[in-house]
């Protein structure tokens, strides 16, 4: 058990959740203390995202407990909890196009009745955490016009519009490329900073994690492995055992902490002929945009593989755990010509090319271009929603090859329904 102290942000003990009849989380204790920044890492299906939705109360407990400062989580009211944790999905598209001035507003409606009219105070905060999150000189503009790095800043503002002590972030980055998941995390560490706002993040990148965050609580197959200042808790050994990498270990000689860099790469040879039903079919993707493809085309009876992925990225770990064949580059590196020309082979094995609905920018822009020459001769698929220029962080550049790619005539399908039906009917077992 955990020894009482005062009123801990947060406080999990022998938190156990239950999906059916599978375990999602085994007795987890983890506390958040005061001003702390705590990041959850592990693999996929770890339990991060459970976590994080039993914090919030979406989830009731099998055995354990969670308590928000001091207080069960299961017996607080919608409005108690609102006012004291505030939550950034990975992504969030808005339906409407309100103004992002007033879209930030809603995180002011725990704070009143229906009716009530917003308050001088409501609309200092406003400005302020606009401000804080760099969209000060948008605030007239409609959300639906801003980028995805914006947008998922603007999510951010909403959410410190709620000024909760605490605040869950469930991978706020998957989508979004190095350069705005740095510039996020710096802004998420400062304001932590400046205003002891307790933030525990699911993060899927453990150099990330151990940049930023002041502990990292690793979680594999439901339970806390490992629960430490980064310093302490990467490790080696660490990787190995929980995500099955070997990996190099170093420190930054100019702030001392660790990162790891992984050496491990996953199979990258072509597939080879009749090993399942149907294709090879290859999947672009990227920060787990390809993982339900790859999974549905896997249930299907079809070979599949992928590439170019960052090793750690999510979709390279649907991949390892399918066992399908995959080009891999270090993380936050741009495109080697190596492992461009990897994924080439994949490409020019394939029997249709999948683009998945990834976050293009400058360091993975290559993965588009890569394709091009295949089109005209190899069935190409687009999985268009959310639209690329919701995607595009490369300056419009990703959009642009996007577009080359219908002309040169890859097909746009909206969902991975119609994917499948449109490779049933033209890719043969």
């Amino acid at each position: 058990m955990i020894p009482p102290t005062l009123a801990a942000p947060l406080r999990c003990d022998g938190l156990t959740v239950r999906y059916g009849e599978r375990v999602a989380l085994a007795g987890v204790t983890l506390v958040a203390r005061p001003g702390e920044f705590v990041a959850l890492a592990g693999p996929n299906g770890s339990g991060k995202t459970t976590l994080l939705r039993a914090v919030l109360g979406f989830l009731a407990p099998e055995r354990g407990s969670v308590e928000l400062f001091g207080r069960p989580s299961q017996k607080l009211s919608a409005r108690e909890r609102a006012q004291k944790v505030a939550w950034v999905p990975q992504l969030e598209s808005p339906r409407d196009n309100v103004r992002l001035y007033d879209y930030v507003l809603y995180g002011r409606f725990p704070y009143h009745s229906p009716l009530d009219a917003d308050t001088a105070e409501d609309h200092a905060i406003a400005r302020r955490v606009l401000t804080e999150v760099g969209l000060g000189d948008r605030a007239d503009d409609g959300v639906l016009s801003l980028s995805g790095g914006e947008r998922q800043r603007a999510t951010l503002a909403r959410a410190l519009a709620q000024t909760t002590p605490l605040l869950l972030l469930d991978e706020p980055t998957a989508h979004l490329d190095i350069a705005h998941q740095l510039d996020l995390f710096g802004r998420v560490r400062t304001l932590s900073r400046e205003r002891s706002v307790t933030v525990v993040a699911a993060i899927h990148d453990l150099n990330l994690a151990a940049r930023f965050a002041d502990r990292i609580a690793v979680l594999s197959h439901g339970r806390l492995v490992a629960d430490g200042p980064p310093g302490t808790v990467l490790s080696v050994d660490l990787l190995a055992r929980v995500w099955g990498i070997s990996a190099d270990l170093r420190r930054d000689p100019r702030s001392g902490a660790p990162y790891l860099i992984p050496q491990h790469l996953l199979a990258s040879s072509p597939p080879a002929k009749g090993e399942r039903a149907g294709g090879p079919i290859h999947v672009v993707g990227g920060g787990g945009a390809a993982s339900p493809i790859l999974r549905a085309l896997t249930d299907e009876g079809y070979l599949a593989s992928s590439g170019v992925l960052p090793l750690l990225d999510s979709d390279a770990e649907t991949a390892e755990a399918l066992a399908l064949p995959v080009a891999i580059e270090i993380p936050f590196a741009p495109l080697s010509e190596e492992a461009r020309a990897r994924n080439r082979a994949l490409l020019a094995a394939a029997r249709a090319i999948v683009v998945a609905p990834f976050a293009v920018g400058p360091f993975n822009l290559a993965n588009l271009e890569d394709v091009r020459p295949f089109v005209p001769k190899t069935p190409t698929f687009l999985l268009s929603q959310p639209p690329i220029v919701d995607r595009d962080f490369s300056g419009g550049a990703a959009a642009r090859v996007y577009r080359e790619l219908i002309e040169a005539g890859a097909i746009e399908v909206p969902d991975g329904n119609e994917l499948l039906r449109a490779i049933r009917a033209r890719v043969s077992s």
